[in-house]
């Protein structure tokens, strides 16, 4: 993979960042330069943009920084947005930054302001030239999304995306591209189960790669490397050999590589590499195809919610340590909504294991590499079930 915006260094972070997080925080005052930093706060993306923007102001002066709001926001009051975005006094300012900051919202509010119909407005070339010049660009939840050339937009049901519901402008749009074009980036992705929209946008829009960072925690990004950081960790989907059945009426999906990669853990995007963790290499090595691999759990599990909170993360660690070569789980709606055109549709997933899984587990933390991942459309009965009833009395 190549990366071509090896200039700067990227902070996505996955949203909920706790504002004692100073392992990300600090870290991203360290990448821009360390005491004194200069740093532009853009809280263009949320609904309260004066006190979030003050919070995220208040944490990074914190670690040292020298913090700046950036008065560009739609839900702003008493400033003029069109005004603030085109004046050259706060275009200079935010240019001569060594780190640019995007809040956590609606990334819809970003791009609508920073690149009206996909045109960058000269605020978004200073931000440019912030990262061109080696600087940071961090954001939060909505932030982080806006890093990919593409992005999600509004697209909060994930089994609606499974079924189809994808269009350009809703579901998705443009983002401002500070990541490699092949690398597709999502936010709060464990916490709200967002496998379910990762895959079919990777599949729609060509992309090889997808990061799906997850609350608390973050990946800083330079060149191809990654390393993630905080207090979770990231979800990396590689499709470079998946396929699809296209005779199928429903998306589907073969052959995907899911990782789970936890806070010290690094990756490199050029090579496919991943290095753990120093201190999770001082633990066992889990390799199930090893001889004389015994499991740590003896019960085989069906996960009947596999977009549920954490669910992805419990299904990847379960075949690492289980007893099967296989893990299945099912996303589905068992009581549809009204605007459900397919209320029957369901989804299996298969995680299996395959050449170079292997993992690691700790105390409460765990690295897990290279599982293969199958997608299949199911039709699910509706009712899916029914009470029982007492047998008449004789």
């Amino acid at each position: 993979m190549q990366t071509s915006n090896p200039t700067g260094t990227v902070v996505v972070i996955g949203g909920a960042l706790k504002a004692d997080s100073d392992a990300v925080w600090q870290r991203l005052v360290d990448e821009a330069g360390g005491e004194g930093a200069r740093v532009a706060v853009f809280p263009t993306a949320a609904y309260e943009p004066e006190r979030i923007g003050a919070q995220i102001v208040a944490a990074l002066q914190r670690c040292g920084a020298q913090a700046e709001l950036v008065p560009i926001a739609p839900n702003l009051e008493g400033v003029d947005l069109q005004a603030a975005l085109h004046d050259p006094a706060l275009i200079a300012r935010v240019a001569a930054s060594q780190a640019v900051f995007f809040s956590g919202g609606a990334q819809e509010y970003i791009v609508d302001t920073l690149q009206p119909g996909g045109q960058p407005t000269a605020m978004l070339d200073a931000i440019r030239a912030v990262f061109a010049a080696g600087g940071v660009i961090a954001g939060t939840s909505a932030g982080a999304a806006v890093m990919s050339r593409m992005m999600f937009r509004d697209a909060m049901d994930n089994l609606a995306v499974l079924k189809g519901q994808w269009r350009a402008g809703q579901e998705y749009d443009r983002g401002l591209g500070f990541v490699d074009a092949d690398l597709l980036i999502d936010q709060h992705f464990l916490k709200r189960g967002r496998i379910g929209r990762m895959l079919p946008a990777l599949q729609t829009l060509g992309c090889r790669l997808g990061l799906g960072v997850d609350e608390n925690a973050a990946v800083v990004i330079k060149g191809s490397r990654l390393e993630v950081i905080g207090g979770s960790g990231a979800v990396l989907v590689d499709m470079a050999a998946a396929t699809r059945d296209a005779a199928l009426p429903a998306f589907n999906l073969t052959g995907a590589r899911v990782s789970y990669l936890d806070a010290g853990d690094s990756h490199d995007l050029a090579s496919g590499v991943t290095t753990p963790a120093s201190h999770r290499l001082a633990e066992t090595r889990i390799d199930p195809a090893a001889p004389g691999f015994e499991p740590g759990e003896q019960v085989e599990r069906y996960f009947l919610d596999m977009l549920g909170d954490g669910c992805m993360r419990q299904a990847l660690m379960h075949l690492l340590d289980g007893p099967s070569d296989e893990v299945f789980g099912l996303a589905y709606r068992a009581r549809p909504q009204a605007d459900d055109t397919a209320p029957g549709l369901g989804f299996e997933f298969r995680l299996r294991r395959g050449p170079g899984f292997v993992g690691w587990l700790g105390e409460g933390d765990c690295t897990v590499l290279g599982a293969r991942l199958d997608v299949v459309p199911v039709k699910v009965a509706m009712p899916m079930f029914t009470p029982l009833v007492a047998a008449p009395r004789t």
